[in-house]
């Protein structure tokens, strides 16, 4: 077994391993061996505290089924983790039966508003904003506006600048690639940049959640993706009636791979794979 790096505590491959598995198997997540590093930062804390004396009794705890540690490994894990299409099933429904559904209700009314809480980097917001262009027939006979807000002001300046490193956009399909941004060269060789159009369909804004929203909806779906996982259930309740409130009737919702509605709100319909409909 071999470590990485100098580190205050070991890290084995081995309990990379184990965790690599807990965290593929409850969210879909697949940690490749770039994410050593990260996941040890974000992990070393836990051990720091005192709750363990290391990694093997940590990820001992984690395969024994202590729910408050596998929480806890989730929430970090997921933190501010995003990509681009992540949850792909998400952006197949979108296109396989969303769109189809509002075209043929729209008719004439050639209107979409859509809201992506808790955008992060941008990489939902604009997967959302490609999935559209894509999908949507004569999309630029339509009125498409996306709200993407999140809490936390620097991550909102990065989505709207719309600059990533290459390697981020690398499970996309050259086609997708080639369409939908352009490479940097030069200092900026291994950087890409979101191409303006799709820019031009986003509003980007920071807002906290909890507070009041100055917009007024009505939306046509929204997501709000591993967002309500660091909320209690009270919170959790009092922020799904508000999201009820400004949605569509019929509009859908899609939420995190470790979120669920179940005891927090009636007010939606359970479809599949995180994918719920507002019932009236």
């Amino acid at each position: 077994m071999t470590t990485i790096g100098t580190r205050e505590f070991e890290f084995t491959d081995e309990n990379f391993e184990r965790i690599r598995q807990f965290v593929g198997k409850h969210t879909g997540i697949v940690l490749s061996d770039a994410k050593k590093n990260m996941v040890y930062g974000r992990l070393s804390k836990r051990i720091r505290k005192g709750r363990f004396t290391d990694f093997t009794a940590f990820c001992d705890a984690i395969d024994n089924g202590d729910e408050h540690e596998q929480e806890f490994l989730i929430n970090a894990i997921t933190t501010n983790l995003t990509a681009f299409f992540r949850e792909n099933h998400h952006f197949e429904f979108l296109a396989n039966t969303v769109i189809p559904e509002l075209v043929k209700e729209k008719g004439h009314n050639k209107r979409l508003r859509i809201w992506s809480a808790g955008c992060s980097t941008g990489e939902e917001p604009y997967s959302i904003a490609i999935t559209l262009k894509e999908s949507l027939p004569n999309f630029d006979q339509w009125d498409v506006k996306i709200l993407a807000t999140d809490l936390d002001a620097n991550v909102v300046e990065h989505a709207k600048q719309g600059v990533y490193r290459a390697e981020r956009i690398e499970e996309l399909s050259p086609e997708r690639t080639k369409r939908w941004f352009h490479r940097g060269s030069g200092d900026n060789a291994d950087m890409v940049k979101v191409k303006d159009e799709l820019k031009e369909i986003i509003s980007f804004k920071r807002l906290n959640l909890l507070h009041q929203w100055p917009m007024k909806g009505p939306f046509d779906f929204m997501f709000c993706r591993n967002v309500v996982i660091y909320f209690d259930k009270p919170t959790q309740k009092v922020l799904f009636s508000r999201y009820e409130q400004i949605l569509k009737p019929k509009a859908y919702l899609f939420i995190g791979h470790s979120e669920s509605l179940y005891k927090v709100t009636t007010d939606f319909e359970s479809l599949k794979h995180t994918t719920y409909q507002k019932k009236t």
